[in-house]
């Protein structure tokens, strides 16, 4: 249920700017965007609002040429509006835009006439740290630049005067928030189900900004700072926090009912790669017979790669080399993707991944790996390059472990490897066999948004999920298809968990 008008903002240049500074004793201004201003701008190029920046008729002439080249004004969609001059105080634009849509204007200085000229075509004024102060009690009055977004966005909900509508307050690290951003999934407009989505502010209180959204949306995993090894990994058990996560945390003990997806307790065993295999050891209750078989990897915790003890319990469990070795910490810190191919028991010898770690079988399977992604009631799936198969990688190992980072230098297989390997295609999948297991993980994680990577096994045909991940950013999935089912998941657990209590 979007909303009917589309909305404008027209942020005053002085909204963005720090006062002017005369530079080098030449008369000539060097203008520089205030502390928050890069980051208002870049949210709102993707906040599907039609936004504007005037400048004001004090301003110096080179301050338009400066928004053009810093805040890459053109590139980002915005427009330029001329300053009001003479009795002409709003645009011609302006004048259109009220007539078709609901607008805002803020400002850090609040012109008397011209908010009375805005006030008069139905526009609602925002003052951001306005020094003079107004008594116009029409104005919306803020202290921080940082308000300006959580603010606009409440406005915008009472505009709309429909219950329905849901505020998402997300906290995630920038580059993270960037990649969802790009792709359209964070709009201060209205999505189709109405949802307004806002980022959290660590730099201001968050009791005051959670009296406005309905439900938290947040990435965890990002924003662990350390986790103790020596630690049973049990949230919050030996786990630090950013400043800003631990807030929300301790928010989330004090207000158990309030909307969060997800919860850390659903979410803190994808921390820990012996909780994941464990989840994943349960697979086997889903046999089917005359259906590939779905499995997790063989695999073995250990504390230390001492060689005689090691090839004992290797022994025991009947895991054979080549094995991939992980750090039990699965994400969340630097090195938790660290991870090492070793093809022989004396090639643990100083090992560099982190301990404790998992020992896991390595599985031939055809350079092609299968990613899915469960969001909400979907699931989607994209097949993508990946490690040869051990006889080659052994062969250019040159006797040595082969150590990598998962997320940066994944060796995946040549072009003249993936022909050499005959490669599997999207038919030596089974669909049906690998959603059932999406169902039962979603299921018995209680989760909103993960993904998983499967591999088939070559000789066998056995289905292996190798992985699990926590809000992935599923960037395979086309954004038709991928943004919809996103707004979806989210009201979708909402209306759940408000419907039934959240546990």
């Amino acid at each position: 249920m979007a909303v009917e008008r589309p909305v404008r903002l027209v942020l005053d240049a002085s909204l963005l700017l720090l006062d002017p500074v005369a530079g080098g004793g030449t008369g000539e201004v060097a203008p520089a965007l205030r502390p928050g201003a890069e980051a208002l701008l870049r949210r709102l190029r993707y906040s599907n609002l039609g936004v504007a920046i005037c400048s004001p008729k004090e301003m110096p002439m080179n301050v338009s040429d400066f928004l053009e080249k810093t805040a890459n004004v053109h590139s980002f969609g915005y427009t330029l509006l001329p300053a009001p001059s003479g009795n002409i105080l709003l645009d011609e634009s302006m004048l259109e835009w009220s007539r078709s849509s609901s607008c805002f204007y803020a400002t850090s200085r609040v012109d008397e006439d011209l908010c009375s000229a805005l006030q008069s075509h139905k526009w609602r004024v925002i003052a951001v740290d306005n020094e003079r102060g107004t008594e116009d009690s029409e104005v919306v009055n803020i202290s921080k630049l940082e308000e300006l977004l959580l603010t606009l966005a409440t406005l915008i909900k009472k505009e709309i005067s429909s219950s329905s509508v849901l505020m998402v307050g997300y906290a995630m690290k920038q580059s993270r928030e960037q990649d969802f951003a790009k792709r359209g999934a964070f709009p201060l407009y209205p999505s189709k189900n109405g949802l307004i989505f806002v980022p959290l502010s660590f730099e201001l209180p968050l009791a005051s900004q959670l009296n406005e959204v309905d439900m938290i949306l947040h990435k965890m995993t990002d924003e662990i700072v350390s986790i103790d090894p020596d630690c049973s990994i049990s949230f919050p058990k030996g786990i630090s926090f950013s400043a800003g996560m631990s807030e929300i945390i301790r928010f989330m003990e004090e207000y158990p009912d309030f909307c969060i997806i997800d919860p850390f307790k659903n979410i803190s065993p994808l921390l820990d790669r012996l909780q994941i295999q464990e989840i994943l050891v349960r697979l086997q209750e889903l046999g089917t017979e005359g259906r590939p078989k779905l499995r997790a990897p063989h695999s073995l915790k250990v504390k230390n790669f001492h060689g005689s003890e090691l090839q004992k319990q290797l022994a025991e469990t009947n895991l054979s080399f080549p094995l991939i070795v992980k750090p039990q910490v699965a994400c969340g810190v630097a090195d938790a993707h660290n991870m090492a191919l070793v093809f022989q028991v004396e090639e643990f010898s100083n090992l560099s991944v982190p301990l404790p770690a998992i020992l896991q079988e390595y599985i031939d399977h055809g350079s092609k790996i299968f990613k899915f992604y469960v969001i909400g009631d979907k699931v989607f799936h994209a097949v993508k390059n990946s490690m040869p198969n051990a006889s080659l990688l052994k062969s250019s190992s040159g006797d040595e472990p082969l150590t990598f980072n998962s997320l940066k230098t994944l060796p995946v297989a040549t072009k003249e490897q993936l022909l050499q390997n005959r490669v599997q295609d999207n038919k030596s999948l089974d669909i049906d066999v690998v959603e059932k297991a999406a169902k039962f993980l979603r299921e018995s994680l209680g989760l909103t948004i993960f993904g998983f990577d499967v591999v088939v096994q070559e000789g066998t045909g056995d289905h292996v999920i190798v992985d699990l991940n926590y809000l992935p950013s599923f960037k395979e999935v086309p954004d038709s298809e991928a943004m919809p089912a996103f707004w979806d998941a989210i009201r979708q657990s909402y209306e759940s968990k408000k419907g039934k209590g959240q546990t």
